[in-house]
């Protein structure tokens, strides 16, 4: 499923997403009740990598930047344009489901951003997890300490908990249809735990 779909189905159950809206035309920037700064993502469920292939334009100020990001995208990809409010602060923190042929789904949690691919510091649990099996995933991984409080950064813990306690729950109860999904980056802040991204992968 492509990006907006992937973010209405979370939040369904209780996940939270920037606020966001789709650009089929030039003319729907007219339309759109977001505040500035927005992002625009170009919508496809056959482009897993958008930053990779240059389908991100950020920090867009003002209604003519917004169409100029639009025509840039449409232009490029051919397809509609995911928009949204820029969200800063907190740690980012990754949450994903695979799908095992030994042991069926389970979930990944670790740190996010460059921390993902440099420290590999990840730790797992199969689906579907208890409060108790949350918890202790945070308290696995080599950074918990970041999760602690880093730089003044505080981070609220108890919703990281609830977010793989409700990524646990979609996916037990979708088991048939979901085989896999990433949600990097999630910024886990003070108060909330925001997905900015999330990619799920459908089965057949």
């Amino acid at each position: 499923m492509n990006e907006y779909e992937a973010k209405e189905l979370l939040k369904n159950y209780g996940i939270k997403v920037p606020e966001n809206f789709v650009m089929k035309r030039e003319e729907d920037s007219g339309r759109i009740n977001l505040k500035y700064p927005l992002v625009a993502k170009v919508l496809s469920e056959k482009i897993m990598h958008k930053t990779d292939v240059g389908g991100v334009i950020l920090n867009i100020k003002n209604e003519e930047d917004l169409k100029r990001a639009f025509r840039e995208l449409n232009s490029k990809f051919k397809e509609p344009v995911l928009v949204e409010e820029m969200v800063s602060g907190g740690i980012e923190i990754i949450v994903g489901v695979i799908n095992d042929k030994t042991f069926g789904h389970s979930i990944m949690f670790g740190l996010g951003g460059i921390f993902t691919e440099i420290l590999k510091d990840v730790t797992f649990r199969v689906i579907p997890i208890s409060r108790t099996d949350a918890e202790e995933m945070l308290n696995e991984i080599k950074g918990r300490k970041i999760l602690e409080g880093y730089r003044g950064t505080n981070v609220n813990k108890e919703r990281i908990v609830e977010l793989l306690l409700n990524v646990s729950r979609m996916v037990d109860n979708m088991k048939d249809d979901i085989e896999g999904l990433d949600l990097n980056p999630v910024l886990a802040r003070e108060d909330d735990c925001i997905v900015l991204d999330a990619k799920i992968v459908t089965s057949g």
